[in-house]
C-alpha cells in the first residue's frame, strides 16, 4: 500500500450538487430556493426561532420548572447494592472506589430496595425509615 494509491470506502464521498448553472442541469434558474423572500436572496437569514416579527415560540410558552444545580452531588444506593458489595464497613470512599456512586457525590443515601443479609455498618451515609429497619434487622448499625 502506498499514499497515492489510498482512496476512501465505496459510498464514504458524494459530490456536492452544483446548482444555479442553467436549465440543462435540472437545478437552474431559481436554484431550489423557491421565488422570492428572505430566503431566498444571498446573506438573508436569521436566527434560530425566528418567525418574522411575530412573537417567537418559546416567548409566548411560560417559564416553568427548575432543576436545582445540587442534585448532581446526591446519591443513592440500594440494599442490593450494598449486598452484591460484601464489605462490612462502609462509607463514601467505599462507594466511590466500588462504582455505587459518582465521583461528585458528597450526600449519600440507602433506599431500600431488595434485601440484605450481610451486617452491615454506615458512616457518614444516611438512609431511609425502611433502610434502617432492614440494616438493623440483618445486625448492622449506622454510624
Amino acid at each position: 500500500m502506498e499514499l497515492n494509491g489510498i482512496k476512501p470506502a465505496d459510498g464514504a464521498k458524494h459530490y456536492k450538487r452544483r446548482v444555479g448553472r442553467g436549465i440543462g442541469s435540472g437545478i437552474g434558474k431559481t436554484a431550489g430556493r423557491g421565488h422570492k423572500g428572505q430566503k431566498s436572496r444571498a446573506g438573508g437569514y436569521h436566527k434560530v426561532g425566528f418567525e418574522g416579527g411575530q412573537m417567537p415560540m418559546q416567548r409566548r410558552l411560560p417559564k416553568r420548572g427548575f432543576k436545582s444545580q445540587l442534585l448532581k452531588y446526591n446519591a443513592e444506593v440500594t440494599l442490593t447494592a450494598l449486598n452484591a458489595l460484601a464489605v462490612n464497613d462502609v462509607d463514601l470512599m467505599v462507594l466511590k472506589k466500588a462504582g455505587l456512586v459518582g465521583e461528585l457525590a458528597k450526600v449519600v443515601k440507602v433506599i431500600k430496595t431488595g434485601e440484605l443479609t450481610i451486617a452491615i455498618n454506615l458512616t457518614g451515609i444516611g438512609a431511609s425509615s425502611a433502610a434502617k429497619l432492614a440494616i438493623e434487622a440483618a445486625g448492622g448499625c449506622l454510624l
